[in-house]
């Protein structure tokens, strides 16, 4: 008869080694109920629809926390703030959407959506509602800031702080040479002229919004940001979205005034970060908001457009200290 014995054991002590290691992997792991902080500021991805539109979002920190919208801008989506969520996630609520056509969201036909500013704040006004955000703060960069005004100055008592990151409310900030050929296509809107900017929308292009007027790019700016961000342009049909907001930024001067209102009448707090070399928004467009806002905080960082790229972990420290005493659980 053979002997079995040995093949009974070892299942026997296999359950047992099993058990052992799982005991200290339970010892370990934080109560449910009591999330730990780590888990607070890990950032989680989520969609909500929209109109029908998937709005994708990330989002981090604890929920009972003050809010931070985060609004992105041309031609990048919500990994622009992908090193800046964790340094906030600690206090704030943070949430980050991509726009219609940006990042993860839905990229509907033109035929079957208005790509416009007036539209897409309406879509993250819409968001904003249906995520029970009441109050919050904002953090607008580029096309955030025209998404981001159009909130501000239709619900001011929503708004807890701005944060602006070269991103536009005065004519100072576009009489600069990159913007003439978009006036002229505001002015027209040609075949002829459209073929202008398309350049504009390629790969060269994109690269240089994050290397131009950077200290050092080969050691601080990432190459995964320029090429995921054409990557999401080269989709079919997305240059002709970015075409077509290239003609809508042209509604958004004639608001400048209505904006410099509500910042004069509702003195909102305001932290500006901006890079003083950028060549779309200089620095010419930074001090202007001062003349409104004579207690906004203004720093001028010795880098480029895409600033958090180069200088995320100050940016993080002045956003930090700034909120800590503007913005009120």
């Amino acid at each position: 008869m053979k002997n079995t014995t040995k093949w009974m054991v070892r299942p026997i002590l296999l359950a047992a080694v099993m058990t052992a290691f799982a005991m200290p992997f339970e010892t370990m792991a934080a109560p449910a109920s009591t999330p730990s902080t780590l888990n607070e500021a890990a950032v989680s991805y989520h969609t909500e629809v929209v109109d029908g539109i998937k709005v994708f979002y990330r989002e981090a920190g604890p929920k009972n926390a003050p809010t931070v919208l985060l609004l992105h801008g041309f031609p990048t989506s919500s990994h622009m703030f992908r090193n800046l969520i964790p340094k906030l996630a600690d206090r704030y609520h943070v949430i980050a959407p991509d726009y219609p056509g940006y990042g993860q969201s839905d990229q509907p036909a033109m035929d079957k959506f208005n790509y416009s500013f007036d539209h897409l704040a309406s879509i993250v006004d819409k968001f904003t509602a249906q995520l029970g955000l009441s109050k919050y703060a904002i953090y607008v960069q580029d096309y955030g800031a025209p998404i981001g005004y159009r909130l501000a100055s239709a619900h001011p008592e929503k708004i807890s702080a701005i944060v602006v990151q070269n991103g536009n409310a005065y004519n100072e900030g576009i009489d600069n040479p990159f913007w003439e050929p978009i006036k002229a296509f505001w002015k027209n809107k040609s075949e002829a002229n459209a073929a202008k900017l398309r350049p504009v929308l390629e790969l060269n292009a994109t690269k240089w919004q994050y290397t131009e007027g950077f200290r050092d790019p080969s050691h601080h700016v990432s190459p995964d940001t320029w090429i995921l961000d054409q990557a999401y342009m080269d989709r079919p049909g997305n240059k002709d979205i970015q075409i077509e907001l290239f003609y809508s930024y042209g509604s958004n001067p004639p608001l400048y005034p209505a904006w410099q209102a509500y910042f004069r009448k509702h003195q909102p707090p305001m932290l500006i970060v901006w890079g003083k070399n950028d060549k779309i928004f200089p620095a010419e467009g930074a001090t202007p908001y001062l003349r409104d806002l004579p207690n906004a905080e203004l720093h001028l960082l010795d880098t480029g457009h895409f600033a958090l790229e180069e200088d995320g972990e100050e940016i993080g420290t002045l956003m930090h200290n700034f909120l800590d005493r503007k913005v009120k659980p």
